[in-house]
């Protein structure tokens, strides 16, 4: 059954071309423009949050509040960072990157980063709101997001509850055909096949086993999970990056101007590049930015929810820091090395394109350091995706709906192998603007509240010191 569906997407070109104009449209203008304009305007209201208060942000990473332990929810903020951070490390760091740069040229990196900028004063806000406005389910366990801060945030409003509904439905969505399960699987089975010569099938079993065994266990076993592969993974994938660039060190000023200059010209077409427009290059960037870091798309905030923090506005700092691993440093040693190693003009796309690039660089370690943290990074967004997906399901229909919900979750991780990697960032791009919108309106609604929280935040740190 699952075979038939995916094909019934897969192998007809009209079809494809159907999603491709989808496509087109949603990540359009007005969807790009309203989503780096909140994004701004965010960062205007909130004084350059992620600029100057960064450091704080930081130090709360690195130093947690000891006391959490005294505080509703359940799992710690540094945990709900990492089960957020495992939703967004993974193919939009490697695979989405190379897409990216691949089809918009070096210009699309400058574009990712711009978003990601913004992104962080969003990511603030909207992870500080979740635990303004969180509850407990009838489970005993902590739910929030942006369809709880939506419904109890507007409350009154007669548009709050269609919107909030209008979220959750495109949470699953993006948890099923999205960003949770198709996107991962099918670069786990390309990473198997390139390194390990693993033949899909296998991949797609074993994948299917590992996620029923910790998704079962629920945001506490997720959470264990991801404090300990992150950090790992993202620290040794970063390092094989930096090996690469500080050998290639006389190429990086060349590398940074042509990413530079390429975000405000058209790419013209060498090698296997096909040659990209400015606002190809937008697109694609802002598009696979919001992919990799989720700033926006009102998903990192259900994870948020469930820490064990006093005050909103410290998780939502420490939430911010999330886009700045996710995007500003991972995405960044991802789009050099493609641009600096010159894979980008190669024939390879998605993670052959990295891995290529990973092994002109490092030779022979390099394909291996690409294989494996692909494999991780992915496993990892799977896990972290299945939560958020089964919150949307609690809003919806309550709680009896998680463990049907799972089961789904569950039998689709395996058809991810079917689908071509085309197929699969297009429906991805869609569904993700289908979380974007609802979230976004939500966030100008509450504008004053972001503000005014932060202001009454800030003003008693400034006491106590």
């Amino acid at each position: 059954m699952i075979e038939y569906l995916l094909d019934l997407v897969d192998s007809a070109p009209d079809r494809l071309a159907l999603l491709k104009s989808i496509d087109d449209n949603v990540w359009g203008i007005p969807l790009l423009s309203l989503l780096v304009g909140t994004g701004i305007y965010l960062t205007l209201r909130l004084g350059f949050i992620q600029v100057f208060k960064l450091p704080l942000a930081l130090r709360y990473v690195i130093r947690p509040d000891r006391s959490d332990k005294s505080y509703a929810g359940d799992i710690s903020s540094f945990a709900a960072l990492t089960t957020a951070l495992a939703a967004t490390i993974g193919t939009g760091n490697i695979v989405g990157v190379a897409t990216a740069i691949k089809v918009g040229g070096p210009g699309a990196l400058f574009w990712m980063w711009l978003a990601a900028f913004f992104g962080m004063a969003t990511k603030y806000a909207e992870s500080m709101l979740a635990v303004k406005y969180r509850k407990i389910d009838e489970n005993g366990q902590m739910s929030g997001g942006p369809m709880y801060y939506i419904t109890k945030g507007l409350a009154g409003k007669f548009y709050a509850r269609p919107l909030a509904a209008f979220f959750a439905f495109s949470g699953i969505g993006v948890a099923f055909f999205g960003i949770g399960i198709f996107p991962q699987v099918n670069a786990i089975a390309d990473s198997a096949a390139i390194t390990f010569n693993v033949p899909p099938i296998y991949t797609a079993v074993v994948i299917t086993v590992l996620v029923a065994l910790v998704t079962i266990g629920g945001i506490k076993s997720i959470a264990r999970v991801a404090q300990v592969v992150v950090p790992f993974m993202a620290i040794a994938y970063v390092i094989g990056c930096l090996l690469i660039i500080f050998s290639n060190l006389e190429l990086l000023p060349d590398t940074i101007r042509l990413i530079i200059i390429s975000a405000f010209t058209p790419t013209a077409a060498t090698g296997g590049f096909l040659g990209a427009s400015m606002l190809l290059a937008v697109q694609l960037g802002i598009a696979r930015g919001v992919f990799s870091n989720e700033s926006g798309l009102g998903s990192a905030p259900i994870a948020a929810a469930a820490a064990k923090v006093k005050e909103p506005a410290r998780q939502g700092l420490i939430s911010m820091t999330g886009t700045f691993f996710d995007t500003i440093i991972v995405c960044t040693m991802t789009g050099i090395v493609l641009v600096m190693t010159g894979s980008w003009t190669s024939e390879y796309e998605g993670a052959y394109m990295t891995s290529y690039a990973f092994s002109t660089g490092l030779e022979n370690v390099g394909a291996y350091i690409v294989g494996i943290g692909l494999i991780f990074f992915a496993f990892t967004t799977i896990l972290g995706w299945n939560y958020y997906g089964e919150r949307c399901v609690e809003f919806l229909v309550g709680v009896k709906g998680i463990l049907p919900y799972k089961i789904v979750y569950i039998l689709l991780v395996g058809g991810g192998v079917y689908l071509t990697l085309e197929t699969i960032w297009i429906l991805a791009d869609i569904v993700n603007a289908l979380m974007v919108i609802p979230n976004l309106i939500a966030l100008l609604a509450l504008r004053k509240v972001i503000v005014s929280e932060t202001r009454k935040y800030f003003e008693n740190i400034e006491k106590e010191s």
